[in-house]
């Protein structure tokens, strides 16, 4: 008689691929496709009156998963959930239990990285499913599902149907539109450094400025600066100290989840959800040749820098075969994981350092081989001794005066000759001064230039896909699991949209979601109190709190603005609505603007008495142009429809041409006689194309202005909209911005 064959259930097919070769024969591996149940899809499904007990239902199209599963597990001895190894995963394994309803046993296995190894040893140390992890899911999705069906129909009656809340996602919403509010009120201050160019014998050096008469020197104004630079041409320049000094600069540790997010959206400029879905193919496994499939990283989704003293064992041994002993640490370097981090898993890294990325890169996608490389440098790096910088610091006496030189130079790269972290633009330092190595107290040095500059303080930096990771998780919002869906979410609804492609900014839907939802549930979206909500979530797996309290306790928070937000909600309408000074046509109110399912428009208040409304910008919407109507020779107008601008006979009833919004610039691209247009995108997105479509594909999202660029003489540059302020003017040739062209 055949042997009974143990099945295994995983979430993806990859991941079956993977672990099917390497448990052979003796076991099924079948793919579950990731949650199986969830609340129904129309309904709340959360029974508020009952301990918030969900109803879950098969979700769709996963019928077949599970009919094929409960086949699968007709016969076997064992069945092992080897869902991924954190809450969700927990999750997935109980539900897919309760689905299949499996008459034998039921063993939970995890495993950190996909390897023979760890997939073997996980066998021999199976368990229960753990019920706090699922209790800690279980409540958050409860809370989200509350959050999203409950808040959002008053967003529907105050504002627009269709818009959502969302218990983490409004929150993030919140840190970006209140960013944009800094950058909007901010005045700028003027200010000026002056930096003297110095010569000693043949070197030449850059002083700063820093001290008058002992104190610290603030420049506010030209005027200032002139009197500085006066006196300053007269003085005689001398060296008063000279610091010379050993800095060392220690590597950063493995990557965690958020920190591998940043520095993919730093350096590779991929987004969150873009970082998580390659991350989770290379720990899921891959073909790295000879029928060999492994996963190449650990689990991906920790807060931990832990790593095994295996795994350390093996970096050591591989920085020392291939940079040097020089390079190796006496002690392995430890990593201090922050006091609030979870601690459940290792650090992200390589499942074995032997696989040099160079040696994998043909086995692998483009994006693959790049993460791979940069989890593979950080945790090797990780592991070698610190760079040793030779710091030197010269301060240089001009009458009053107190100018400063600073100059670094390599002792010794140490990790840095592996991987440096890299950091955001902003946060990008000054480059230092060759100071030359011989300079001495006493040194009389000859004045070539003084150099000042004007500046003028700066805004808070718009967030960027890294720094609102970094941004969340400082603040305690989310999880960095969650970061990825977040960010998407915000996007998909078009509540956030990204400038110059990188920096989020709230678009006017943002701005009034964000601004409805502070002033109706200051609590529930409320920094500080989602943050204490995490943690309380966070204690459930922990088996510190109940999951069913801690719902409770967050419901009773907000049922009574809730319930408030219902009541009130003809006067919040009206509070949301922007006045103008546009007088309705049938009956002189001032009409207001209002939100639709296709964007703001002008109503008039007396609705439903007087039921008139007109696009927003009416002056624009009947503007007259140059254009005739080739049908009829009527003047052509400019007018606002559902898809945006565009041009539609004066005639009309009587004729009804219209035509897309031309710009009076011709196409571009070679030996296109086409024109330039104002299109829409099919999420109502303007953007300008050409009229010869689809024989000719140009497309811009920003608009064309016929103007040669000064920098590079190209025929066309292109003008970015702002929400926060004047629109930026570039060139997309040279990539120089236009200060004039508006002008």
């Amino acid at each position: 008689m055949a042997k009974a064959k143990s099945l295994v259930v995983v979430e993806s097919p990859a991941k079956a691929t993977t672990i099917n070769k390497i448990l052979g024969t003796d076991f099924i591996v079948k793919s579950c496709m990731g949650h199986v149940r969830d609340p129904p899809p129309k309904e709340l499904g959360i029974d508020v009156n009952h301990d918030f007990a969900p109803h879950y239902v098969t979700i769709h199209g996963k019928g077949k998963v599970l009919t094929e599963l409960r086949s699968a597990a007709n016969g076997v001895k064992t069945i092992y959930l080897a869902t991924d190894p954190d809450r969700e995963g927990e999750a997935i394994a109980w539900h897919v239990a309760h689905a299949i309803a499996p008459k034998v046993e039921v063993k939970r296995i995890q495993f950190n990285e996909i390897t023979p190894k760890a997939v073997r040893a996980s066998l021999d140390k199976s368990s229960t499913l753990d019920m706090e992890k699922v209790n800690a899911q279980q409540a958050r999705r409860v809370l989200d599902r509350l959050v999203g069906y409950e808040i959002s129909p008053p967003l529907w009656k105050v504002i627009h149907a269709g818009l959502s809340a969302g218990r983490v996602q409004s929150v993030a919403l919140r840190i970006i539109a209140e960013r944009d509010g800094e950058i909007n009120a901010f005045n700028p201050v003027e200010y000026w450094s002056l930096d003297a160019m110095i010569q000693r014998q043949e070197d030449v050096f850059k002083a700063r400025l820093i001290e008058h008469k002992g104190e610290k020197l603030a420049i506010n104004d030209e005027e200032s600066s002139r009197t500085i630079v006066a006196q300053l041409s007269e003085a005689t320049f001398e060296v008063s100290e000279v610091k010379r000094r050993e800095q060392q600069r220690r590597p950063s540790p493995p990557f965690i989840t958020s920190t591998l997010q940043q520095e993919c959206a730093r350096r590779l400029r991929f987004s969150v959800k873009r970082t998580m879905a390659v991350a989770q193919q290379l720990y899921e496994g891959v073909d790295i040749g000879d029928g060999e499939t492994r996963g190449l990283i650990t689990y991906m989704r920790t807060d931990s820098v832990r790593v095994s003293d295996d795994a350390v064992a093996e970096a050591r041994h591989d920085i020392e075969r291939h940079y040097g002993a020089e390079y190796v640490p006496e002690k392995p370097v430890v990593h201090k994981t922050r006091r609030s981090a979870q601690d459940a898993h290792e650090a992200v890294r390589p499942t074995s350092v032997a696989l040099h990325p160079e040696a994998v890169a043909q086995q692998l996608d483009k994006d693959q081989a790049r993460l791979y490389e940069l989890v593979w440098k950080r945790f090797v790096a990780s592991q070698m001794n610190p760079q040793v910088l030779n710091i030197t610091t010269v301060n240089i006496k001009a009458d009053d005066y107190l100018l400063r030189a600073t100059s670094s130079s390599v002792k010794f790269p140490g990790f840095a000759l592996l991987y440096t972290e890299s950091v955001e633009k902003e946060e990008e330092e000054e480059e230092a001064s060759r100071v030359p190595p011989d300079l001495a107290c006493g040194d009389v040095i000859t004045l070539i230039e003084l150099l000042p500059e004007q500046h003028f303080t700066k805004p808070p930096a718009r967030y960027s896909e890294a720094s609102l990771v970094k941004e969340l998780e400082a603040k305690g919002i989310g999880r960095p699991s969650t970061y990825a869906q977040i960010i998407s979410t915000l996007q998909d609804r078009e509540y956030v949209e990204k400038v110059d492609g990188r920096a989020f900014v709230a678009t006017e839907r943002g701005q009034t979601v964000n601004k409805f939802l502070v002033a109706t549930f200051p609590n529930i979206f409320d920094v500080a109190f989602t943050a204490r909500m995490e943690d309380e979530l966070d204690r459930i797996e922990d088996g510190g709190q109940d999951w069913v309290d801690t719902v409770r306790q967050f419901y009773d928070s907000w049922k009574g603005s809730l319930e408030d937000a219902n009541e009130r909600r003809k006067e919040l309408k009206k509070a949301m609505q922007e006045e103008t000074t546009v007088k309705c046509e049938e009956c002189g109110q001032f009409m207001v603007v209002k939100w639709g399912r296709n964007g703001r428009f002008l109503a008039c208040p007396g609705y439903p008495q007087c039921k008139n409304t007109k696009p927003l910008e009416e002056e624009e919407a009947q503007m007259t142009t140059d254009e005739v109507c080739d049908l009829c020779t009527a003047p052509m107008v400019v007018k606002t429809g559902r898809f945006g601008r565009f041009l539609a006979c004066s005639a009309y009833p009587n004729c009804r041409n219209v035509k897309p919004l031309p710009l009076g610039i011709v196409c571009p691209e070679e030996e296109c006689p086409g024109e330039l247009v104002e299109k829409q995108s099919r999420k109502g997105k303007v953007f300008f194309g050409c009229t010869k479509y689809p024989d000719c594909k140009f497309a811009s999202w920003d608009k064309p202005i016929l103007q040669a660029c000064p920098h590079c003489e190209a025929p066309m540059v292109y003008e970015k909209a702002s929400r926060g302020g004047t629109p930026t003017v570039y060139c997309k040739v040279c990539e120089t911005k236009v200060e004039t062209a508006l002008a």
